[in-house]
């Protein structure tokens, strides 16, 4: 109901300026610190790091926000969140505050100790990223030995807990696509049924680091192979398979790779109606292209929504032609969000059947 109010202001603000958007999709950047080196990642790389919040200021971050818009849902990530001391405990706050909170992984934390607490916190999804089907490849991407053998262990240590605890949530794979691995997307997907996974959701690359530029890309050269393999995805998840990425998104990744703008079917660019993304220190951006609008701590989340700032960054947003399929970026429709839900939904019932 939400999401259709909101579509329904975004409406009004395209055609008349007059807006009564309220942000709906919340993302919130605990830390930047890391346990992984990823060769496209440079947070790792970093001499400092920008101060964090401590737990206290997130819970009242959280509760500024839920006093504008009511009971919502936020993805946490970093860095990795749970080397976040407190972190879980954060998770359980939002469990009890009626805040659904998942929270995007390396999966290296996920051991016999942190994962009974997860479970307990009752998180509303966790998404674990995960690049291969084996270690040789994710190991060597994500900079850790060992670290695909702690997601498998991860994953069936967290599916124990939920049937021990009874307490049910979607546990999704996240790849991102990449050089090394798009060739393998599909065992990936067969892969994740197997270890009995909710759902797989793709992401294309970012060039952020210079591996991103000398070994990760994919180059003009891959391209049709790479419009094959996601025709493949696309057939299977025709078939059923848990894929939450669109057709449309999956047919988009080689002109992601290509760095091509946005179509005008895709315009104009929703995400400065929509998201609120939380950093470490409080800053809150519309959209991590953009500047801030704004400081949690010493701002309520209403007046940073509805203030100048903000409203000098959404008109910019909507010009925007940036062809953005990284999930936290991607511009989703109200269909889209509905059939994402539906994928999980339906998986959910075939694993509990």
């Amino acid at each position: 109901m939400k999401h259709t109010r909101n579509a329904v202001a975004e409406g009004l603000y395209l055609k008349t300026g007059i807006d009564l958007t309220r942000p709906i999709t919340f993302h919130a950047l605990v830390n930047e610190r890391c346990n992984c080196k990823c060769r496209h990642c440079e947070y790792w790389r970093q001499k400092e790091y920008i101060p964090e919040m401590s737990i206290e200021a997130w819970q009242q971050a959280l509760l500024s926000i839920k006093e504008f818009t009511g009971p919502f849902a936020v993805n946490f990530s970093g860095g990795e969140p749970f080397i976040k001391k407190g972190f879980v405990d954060l998770l359980r706050f939002c469990s009890e505050q009626n805040i659904h909170a998942g929270v995007t992984t390396n999966g290296a934390m996920l051991n016999e100790r942190n994962a009974a607490a997860i479970v307990a916190a009752k998180p509303f999804n966790l998404n674990i990223s995960c690049d291969a089907n084996s270690a040789e490849v994710h190991d060597y991407v994500r900079g850790m030995d060992g670290l695909f053998l702690k997601i498998t262990r991860g994953i069936a240590l967290l599916q124990q807990e939920q049937r021990k605890q009874g307490v049910s949530f979607p546990i999704i794979i996240k790849p991102t696509v990449m050089s090394l691995n798009f060739r393998l997307l599909p065992e990936i997907v067969e892969w994740a049924v197997g270890i009995g996974a909710s759902a797989v959701n793709f992401q294309p690359l970012g060039r952020w680091t210079p591996e991103t530029y000398e070994e990760l890309w994919i180059e003009p050269e891959d391209h049709p192979e790479l419009d094959r393999v996601m025709e493949k995805i696309i057939g299977m998840k025709r078939a059923g398979a848990p894929v939450m990425n669109s057709e449309e998104v999956l047919r988009l990744m080689s002109a992601s790779f290509r760095e091509e703008k946005a179509s005008p079917e895709n315009l104009p660019c929703r995400i400065g109606m929509q998201e609120f993304y939380v950093r470490p220190d409080g800053e809150v951006k519309l959209c991590f292209h953009f500047p801030s609008v704004g400081n949690i701590v010493s701002q309520p989340a209403r007046e940073i929504w509805r203030g100048e700032q903000a409203q000098k960054i959404r008109k910019a947003t909507i010009t925007c032609d940036k062809l953005c399929l990284l999930t936290c970026l991607s511009n989703k429709s109200l269909l889209l969000k509905f059939n994402q839900a539906m994928t999980i939904l339906s998986r959910q019932r075939k694993m509990k059947s």
